[in-house]
């Protein structure tokens, strides 16, 4: 069990505690009292379980209930030597001492006043006593409860070293509770959902307000690139529209043109290409008379390779 922290300003007689962080996330922490007394209740059970790792506060608690006959009870423990060691007792034996600490816990080992399983330990309050000391052939821990006349002259006939606690330099162990624990996490749990619901609400709605900013400042700016683009592309297209209407009608008329030219020496126009939209090759079937021209329209023209077509005429080409 670990050691809570002192508070360096009580008094000898109430030792102070200060509150733990799920305590504090729950807001208990402001309606804690400062100050805790040493009592010794009226009914206690001691005992030891096997170490479970994991499992000590479940295992202690089962143990506990089984001894005390009842589940509701405070209980406190040490792990220590492969055992839980553990001090029990009936919730309603503190009914009028709510703000309590039992000094009996601090013998327990590793705890402060713990020296060795061959001493007792022994804690007298008003007139009662208990004493805690280990069987030397068992080894089992024993607990001693009653009036200060009954059960210290029985101790003090054992064969065995005496140690009296003192609750004002003992450290300050508190008792744990099942069902207080439980009811504490579930109120921190759900003080931080509600702070982390409350945390992702704040940053969503940043969020939102920011990009609407964002959104309202950049759509004049797209507005005009928008503008700008399809005003581009109008010029574009009526570019492209014109460049093609004005090649189509130039090479049309220079067709037209060959056409006629050929049509007079009683030649054929058989291919006219475009290439890479620049330029021209024509190829024209024209009697061997003007195979190297003949006219203005046919200037440039040269025979393409030295075979005859089938009707006799001669292949010409032309560039432009």
């Amino acid at each position: 069990m670990k050691k809570p922290l002192v508070d360096e300003t009580t008094t000898m007689t109430e030792r102070g505690i200060k509150p733990s962080v799920v305590e504090r996330i729950a807001g208990d922490s402001s309606s804690l009292r400062k100050f805790y007394k040493p009592f010794l209740p009226s009914e206690m059970v001691a005992g030891s379980i096997p170490h479970i790792v994991g499992a000590e506060e479940e295992s202690v608690w089962n143990a506990a209930v089984l001894a005390c006959g009842t589940e509701r009870i405070h209980y406190a423990y040490t792990v220590a030597d492969g055992k839980c060691w553990y001090i029990a007792t009936p919730s309603s034996s503190m009914a009028s001492h709510p703000d309590v600490w039992c000094p009996m816990v601090a013998a327990l080992p590793g705890n402060s006043e713990h020296w060795d399983r061959e001493t007792v330990y022994l804690y007298e309050q008003d007139g009662h006593a208990s004493a805690l000391r280990w069987d030397e052939e068992t080894g089992r821990m024993q607990m001693f409860l009653g009036a200060s006349r009954t059960i210290l002259p029985k101790v003090q006939t054992m064969d065995a070293n005496f140690v009296t606690i003192n609750p004002d330099t003992a450290d300050v162990y508190l008792w744990e509770n099942k069902e207080l624990k439980a009811d504490l996490l579930t109120r921190a749990v759900a003080k931080l959902m509600v702070l982390s619901g409350i945390g992702i609400g704040i940053i969503a709605t940043l969020y939102v307000l920011v990009m609407f900013a964002w959104v309202n400042l950049i759509q004049p700016q797209l507005d005009d690139a928008k503008a700008e683009t399809e005003l581009a592309t109008l010029t574009l297209l009526k570019d492209a529209s014109e460049s093609l209407e004005n090649d189509a009608i130039k090479h049309i008329f220079r067709i037209q043109e060959l056409l006629d030219n050929l049509a007079q020496i009683e030649g054929t126009l058989v291919k006219y290409e475009v290439k890479n939209g620049v330029q021209v090759e024509w190829e024209a079937l024209v009697p061997r008379a003007f195979s190297t021209g003949g006219s203005a329209a046919l200037r440039g023209a040269k025979p393409v390779g030295n075979k005859l077509e089938k009707d006799g005429r001669v292949r010409i080409r032309g560039t432009m």
